[in-house]
């Protein structure tokens, strides 16, 4: 079949396809003729270097026009795109890179110096391509060369067909280390269809980029727009006013957001929203982490009343349900309803299909589909212990209510989603319990206003030891992304735990979350 790219670049090839708009910079709109031939450059470029089907590429790097290449050129060339956060520490990234095999990497010359760093923890990587500015020098930088260059003299035409292309996205589980969801080929049409006809989405509508394109919300509803040809509007990072003014001066009539972005913009100090029009918003898609009904009341007081549009979904099961305007404060906890023909199923402990509705009747939540994920890279085993009759899981618990829409209670695997970043409380309790004055650790998610959730620490520390917080903040720093490092601490002379001795985190949670929903 032939790319969707260039089925638009020839279709309409003046229609503005990429707006990278940076505050103090002039604006840098590329065309879809343009963004097309850009693309094919790239893919050209990257061909050479044997990057080709089924080969894994991995980028780094905020929102931009060059990541946006990379995208459309990977899939052109069949390859298996690989974003990596560049939020992670040096460790953490070189674990992903070296995971999945990739054998080129492509990182934005901002990150290009943690490269440099990581470069003998990655020996599969055999070309590191610079994009965006200027190429770093000195240790670790072999084999570097300058994306720009290579792409600027290859030929803009589209390459034969390849077949499908695949995307790889590393989300952690519960032992601590990332897994490489693995999605191979493209959208399925019918589910695909299905949200888009949900949502009311249209050709001439303008996405805004409201979150990094490394996490699979952001990256996947940009999909759908360049599926449908429309205009995307990037920004490199999130900043709230600067939201609201490419809001304003691009007319953006679509969006996917975590609550906490969403929170940044409603309080701004005046006239902070007031000072914008925001009229033009149509469809704000709010996922990763759920709103709470304070948050929606906020947004619906600012934005147009029918935009607002809530989806349960994630990396490996993608967008499972929706929950329409007209429910948004008539259903609150919920996440409506399955979408695209999808079959849901709730198992209890015991492996019983639960039977019934209401808060009494949880169940873990399993999802049967086109638009499951097809397996966890190199991780097969950890594949199959999620998979059940056919159906699988991320490990949410859930009930439905009488009309079949869907809540979700609790989460099985006790991952904390705060910022709409997932952290898994295995990784954090590792790297706690690797100080040497630490006995034991539990961490777990507590109440935050800004966002959503924030990461709380419970400490045990070992006879004798003299431990401070700002000591275990310390330590957690020098092995964790940022946004991991528990921001508050508690001591304890010993753990709650089963017969069984695993830690009763139920315990630990409810002073903090007793009252709330």
């Amino acid at each position: 079949m032939t790319d969707v790219l260039t089925v638009y670049a020839e279709q309409q090839p003046s229609k503005p396809a990429t707006i990278e708009d940076r505050p103090g910079a002039s604006p840098v709109v590329l065309t879809y003729a343009e963004q097309e031939a850009e693309a094919n450059r790239l893919a050209h470029a990257l061909s050479g270097i044997g990057v080709g089907p089924g080969v894994a590429l991995a980028w780094c790097g905020p929102n931009s026009i060059g990541v946006v290449n990379l995208i459309h050129a990977a899939r052109k060339l069949g390859a298996t795109a690989v974003p990596v956060s560049y939020r992670l520490n040096d460790s953490e990234a070189a674990y992903i890179i070296d995971h999945c095999d990739a054998t080129v990497l492509y990182v934005d010359a901002e990150y290009a110096p943690m490269v440099a760093r990581i470069r003998a923890d990655i020996p599969k990587v055999r070309h590191v391509l610079v994009v965006g500015g200027q190429m770093p020098s000195g240790s670790g930088t072999d084999r570097f060369l300058d994306a720009d260059a290579m792409a600027a003299g290859q030929p803009d035409t589209p390459l034969l067909d390849v077949g499908s292309a695949a995307t790889m996205i590393y989300t952690s589980g519960t032992t601590g280390k990332p897994k490489g969801a693995l999605r191979a080929g493209s959208l399925d049409p019918i589910h695909a269809s299905a949200v888009v006809t949900e949502i009311g989405y249209q050709p001439d509508d303008v996405y805004l980029t409201t979150g990094p394109l490394y996490h699979s919300g952001p990256s996947g509803f940009m999909r759908i727009a360049l599926v449908l040809g429309q205009t995307v509007v990037l920004q490199r990072k999130f900043d709230p006013l600067d939201w609201l003014r490419l809001v304003q001066t691009y007319r953006v009539t679509s969006t996917f957001s975590a609550p906490t972005q969403i929170r940044r913009v409603c309080n701004l100090p005046e006239p902070g929203t007031a000072a914008f029009d925001v009229s033009s918003m149509k469809r704000m898609v709010a996922n990763a982490a759920p709103w709470s009904i304070n948050l929606k009341r906020q947004y619906l007081a600012r934005f147009p009343p029918d935009s607002l549009f809530e989806v349960y979904g994630s990396t490996e099961l993608g967008v499972t349900c929706i929950l329409r305007p007209e429910d948004q404060l008539r259903k609150p906890g919920s996440c409506g309803r399955p979408v695209g023909g999808l079959q849901l199923r709730l198992y209890t402990d015991d492996g019983a299909i639960v039977t019934g509705t209401g808060p009494d009747r949880p169940g873990e939540l399993f999802v049967r589909g086109e638009s499951v994920f097809d397996d966890y890279y190199k991780q097969h085993d950890r594949f199959l212990e999620d998979h059940r009759d056919g159906f699988q899981t991320v490990g949410d618990i859930a009930y439905l209510d009488d009309e079949g829409y869907v809540y979700i209670c609790d989460r099985k695997k006790d991952m904390i989603i705060s910022g709409g970043a997932n952290i898994y409380p295995a990784e954090v309790e590792g790297a706690l319990e690797s100080h040497p004055d630490v006995c034991e650790a539990a961490v777990f998610g507590v109440p935050s206003e800004d966002w959503g959730e924030s990461v709380h620490a419970v400490i045990v520390a070992r006879p004798g030891a003299i431990l401070d917080e700002p000591a275990i903040m310390s330590h957690a720093r020098s092995m964790l992304a940022s946004y991991k490092v528990p921001r508050s601490v508690s001591w304890s002379d010993e753990l709650p735990k089963t017969g069984s001795g695993k830690i009763l985190k139920r315990e630990l949670r409810a002073p903090y979350w007793n009252g709330r929903r």
